[in-house]
Order: C-alpha cells, then sequence, then structure tokens
C-alpha cells in the first residue's frame, strides 16, 4: 500500500478532489503512474484515497474519502448513481444523447463518457482513469445501455498526464460518419469519430431550447456556429434567415445536413466559412444588422496566464456585435473558459456594451445542461456561462 503524507489539507477537508504537487510533504513507496494511493495528514490521519500522477501539477486525484477499494464495485456504484441522476432529471426523454459521467462532478476524476444515441464515447483524461480504465469499462457494460462504447481520449490535457493520445473502438460495432441526435424535437448530426469534444456540445442542450423562444421572425447571426446547433433551433421556431460562421466547411457541411434533416429551406439557413472576427468586422463596414446573435466561441482561455489576452478576445467580438444588433434585439453570448470567472465575463460584456455606444441590459443568465451537474465541492466545474443582452 503507498502511502501519501500531506504538508497541508485545507482543502481536502472541505472535500476539493485535487490535491497539488506542493502539497505532498512525503511518499511512502513508488506508485507508478495512475495507482490508486492512501492519502494521510501529516499526523497520519487517512484523509483520502487518489490516483497519483508525478508528471501533472494536480499530483493526486480523489476517487474517495473514505476508506475503501478501488476496483469494479467501486465503479458501478458511481456510474449507477450518475445514471439514476440523469434518469430522475428525464435527460433520457429529452433526448437520445448525453453525459452520463461529468468527471469530478459525478466523483470520477478524469472521466467523461456520453451517449449518442446508440453509442457511448469515453475520455480518459487523468493518469488515474487511464489505470483504472478496464474496470471502468466492465462497470459501464453492466448498465446495459448499449454494448458499442468508442474512445476520444485525443485531447492534448492527456500530455500533462505523461499520456499519449488514444482514439478507437474499445467495444462493439465502430460508429458511423454520423450519429443522429434527437433533441427537443429538432434533429441534429454529430460526428463522434473526429468532431469536436466527445463530437457535439452537448452542455448547450438547454440553451439550444431557450433561443427558440427569441428567434421567431428575426435576422439572426449565429458565430463560432461548429456545427448549427443553436442556427438549427432558430429556424425550427421560425426565424426569418440565420446565418451561420465557422472556420471549419467539414463543419458547415454537417450544419447543412442538419437543416435538411429538419425540413429547413436552404433560402433562409446560409453556412459561411470566415474567420469570425474578420467576418464581424466586414458586416459592420457593411451596415448589415441582425435581431439576434450568437457568440459561442471555442476557449479563449486555457490557463490562468492566458487570461488578460482571453479577456481582449471576448470584448473585441461582443464590441463587434453590439454594433451589428437592431435596437430591440437579443444578444446570446457565452465563455467555455474556465479561467474567466462569471464576474469578469460580465464586465467584459459590459465593457464591450460601453465601447460600441450601445444601451443594454442582462434579461437572463445561462448556463451549461443539467446533464452536466457541478459538484458544490469542486466549483471549478461550472465551466460555460452564459448572458442573455438586450439592447435598448
Amino acid at each position: 500500500m503507498i502511502k501519501i503524507f500531506l504538508k497541508q489539507q485545507k482543502s481536502l477537508l472541505r472535500k476539493h478532489p485535487w490535491i497539488f504537487s506542493g502539497a505532498i510533504k512525503s511518499i511512502d513507496g513508488k506508485p507508478i503512474l495512475g495507482e490508486s494511493c492512501h492519502v494521510y495528514s501529516a499526523d497520519n490521519k487517512l484523509l483520502a484515497i487518489g490516483a497519483y500522477s508525478p508528471k501533472s501539477q494536480i499530483a493526486i486525484r480523489v476517487w474517495t474519502f473514505e476508506d475503501r477499494e478501488i476496483n469494479k464495485d467501486f465503479f458501478s456504484q458511481r456510474i449507477n448513481a450518475a445514471w439514476a441522476l440523469r434518469k430522475s432529471i428525464g435527460i433520457d426523454k429529452v433526448s437520445n444523447s448525453f453525459r452520463l459521467i461529468n468527471a469530478e462532478n459525478d466523483y470520477l476524476p478524469g472521466v467523461v463518457i456520453d451517449k449518442y444515441d446508440d453509442y457511448l464515447v469515453c475520455q480518459f483524461l487523468s493518469a488515474g482513469a487511464e489505470y483504472q480504465k478496464l474496470k471502468i469499462l466492465e462497470a459501464l457494460l453492466d448498465l446495459n445501455l448499449t454494448e458499442n462504447i468508442f474512445e476520444r481520449s485525443d485531447t492534448d490535457s492527456r500530455l500533462k498526464e505523461g499520456l499519449k493520445k488514444v482514439k478507437g473502438c474499445l467495444r462493439g460495432n465502430p460508429p458511423p460518419n454520423f450519429v443522429s441526435i434527437s433533441e427537443n424535437n429538432i434533429l441534429l448530426r454529430a460526428d463522434i469519430v473526429n468532431g469536436h469534444k466527445t463530437g457535439y456540445y452537448l452542455d448547450q442542450r438547454d440553451n439550444r431550447e431557450i433561443i427558440k423562444k427569441y428567434s421567431k421572425g428575426n435576422r439572426v447571426l449565429n458565430c463560432f456556429s461548429y456545427t448549427g446547433g443553436f442556427g438549427i433551433a432558430a429556424a425550427s421556431a421560425g426565424a426569418s434567415e440565420v446565418i451561420n460562421l465557422d472556420s471549419s466547411e467539414s463543419a458547415l457541411q454537417i450544419a447543412k445536413s442538419s437543416a435538411t434533416l429538419n425540413k429547413i429551406p436552404e433560402s433562409i439557413f446560409v453556412c459561411q466559412k470566415a474567420d469570425v472576427f474578420e467576418k464581424l468586422r466586414f458586416l459592420r463596414e457593411k451596415g448589415e444588422s441582425f435581431d439576434l446573435i450568437v457568440l459561442d466561441p471555442p476557449k479563449f482561455a486555457e490557463s490562468a496566464f492566458q487570461v488578460k489576452k482571453a479577456a481582449k478576445g471576448y470584448k473585441d467580438i461582443n464590441r463587434l456585435a453590439f454594433h451589428l444588433l437592431n435596437q430591440g434585439g437579443f444578444l446570446f453570448t457565452f465563455s467555455c473558459s474556465g479561467h474567466i470567472k462569471q464576474d469578469l465575463f460580465e464586465k467584459i460584456v459590459a465593457d464591450a456594451a460601453l465601447d460600441a455606444g450601445s444601451s443594454a441590459k442582462i434579461i437572463s443568465y445561462l448556463n451549461q445542461a443539467s446533464d452536466h451537474p457541478v459538484a458544490l465541492n469542486f466549483p471549478e466545474g461550472k465551466y460555460l456561462k452564459g448572458l442573455i443582452c438586450y439592447k435598448q
């Protein structure tokens, strides 16, 4: 049994699941990458059991604060509890695609599992998750949701853990080119093999439903559209025109195919490959205007060191959006950068409106979908923040 002794344990007493390397006093034994270790206070009191990751700043990710074995039964209990939560909120009645396991927020650090129709897509992002992969898969199969399991552990975060990127079929049949998502009475296509994240932005489901209420008869500009989810939702609710902007031609082609699935006319659903920053400036120079604008950019801040640069980027696109927004129009603006906190994001948007000479007010706050819960002991789990702003 590997024992790790800490210099300080304040965060652990608050049940936070991360232990940084600087908090470690000594290690009794030679743990291998991802191995489960017993974590003790300086006075030899057992605090937790967690996975060791010597190459990461987060040296230990806690599996449990109880003295118990980390085996298949442990993972079955965690997975069953997560599935029970999803069923209790009725997510399986709203969509055939949802997040089943949300890493630390479902008490399984580094484990992300999304369900897309008849496929489960897994990410094992930490050393501990990789070490326990087979036990997790066995527990997952016992749930009997599907036998088709695909791995998308091909993110840069694995490199920080001393792991290689991995992608491929783990169980069952290889996925088709596109998987069909049924979501709140609209149809969407997802590329779970090569698409962003595990194939789609399931965390925006609730917000795609909300946008329908603001779309009828309106001209919509959907920026950083990816495969067009917000645009499809707006068009299905009666938008007069939707223009989708994204830098990926392949993503826009998927958006077009989703529009066809929903019988949305090509005349009102436009997809344009563009650098969004440049395109917004071009549209402003042309004197274009819109009734509803969506800003859902990729993560601008991957670390705390990038916050200042990211803030400039968020301010730039929001300022341009306010210029393009008609009076009485609505701006749906988002940040998925966990390092950009809620109060900072609001200040950025407020400064953008001021620079654009616009009077605007926040009429609603938006968050990640309910199948992406935030554990109270892990506030870092709240990464997606959004505002609906009304231009006076």
